[in-house]
C-alpha cells in the first residue's frame, strides 16, 4: 500500500506542476495538441481549455485520497489519462514523429518523443492499479503516510532531473531539432 500510495503521490505532482504550467502558458497548449494530430481541428481548443484543469482536479483528489476515503476515481481518471498520453506519443513515434514537442509541462524545456516518455506513462499507470482494488490510501497509519510522501516525493524528485536532463541533452550544439 505504500508503494501505490506513494505512487499516486508521483502522479499528483506530475499532474499538478503539468496542469498549472499548462495554465501558465495556455496560448502554447493547443498547438501542441494539434501538433499530435490526433484530435479534429473542432476539438483541440475544448482539449487544450479541459486538459490542464482535469489534471490539477485529479491531482487534488488523489492527494485527498491519501488522507480521506474516497472512491477509486481519481487513481481510475488518472491511469486513463497517463494512458491516453502514452498511446498519443506512441502513435506519433510510430509515425516517425519524434520531434514534435510532448507537452509534457515544463514549457520552456521542449521535450521530443521518446520511448522512455510513453514507458514513464505505463510504469506511472501500472503503479496506481493497487490504487484501484482499495479505493484510496486512507488506512495508512502517519508513518507509513509519511513514508509514502517522502518516497512519492523523491521518485518525483528523480523524474524531474531525468526529465530536465533529457530535455537540455536535445538542446546540445550538433543535435537536430524539430
Amino acid at each position: 500500500m505504500i508503494i501505490s500510495s506513494a505512487a499516486g503521490v508521483v502522479v499528483a505532482l506530475l499532474f499538478l506542476v503539468a496542469g498549472v504550467d499548462k495554465l501558465r502558458h495556455r496560448a502554447l497548449l493547443p498547438g501542441v495538441i494539434a501538433n499530435y494530430r490526433l484530435l479534429p481541428s473542432a476539438l483541440v481548443a475544448p482539449a487544450a481549455a479541459l486538459l490542464p484543469v482535469a489534471e490539477l482536479v485529479i491531482a487534488v483528489l488523489l492527494l485527498l485520497g491519501l488522507v480521506a476515503a474516497m472512491p477509486p476515481i481519481a487513481p481510475l481518471a488518472a491511469v486513463l489519462l497517463l494512458l491516453v498520453f502514452a498511446a498519443a506519443m506512441a502513435v506519433n513515434i510510430q509515425r516517425g514523429r519524434r520531434h514534435i514537442d510532448c507537452g509534457c509541462g515544463h514549457a520552456a524545456l521542449r521535450q521530443q518523443l521518446g520511448w522512455g516518455q510513453v514507458m514513464r506513462n505505463v510504469v506511472l499507470a501500472a503503479g496506481l492499479l493497487p490504487l484501484l482494488a482499495t479505493g484510496n490510501a486512507s488506512s495508512l497509519a502517519g508513518a507509513d503516510l509519511a513514508v509514502a510522501l517522502v518516497a512519492g516525493i523523491a521518485v518525483y524528485m528523480l523524474l524531474l532531473l531525468f526529465t530536465t536532463l533529457n530535455a537540455v541533452a536535445g538542446l546540445a550544439p550538433g543535435r537536430a531539432r524539430g
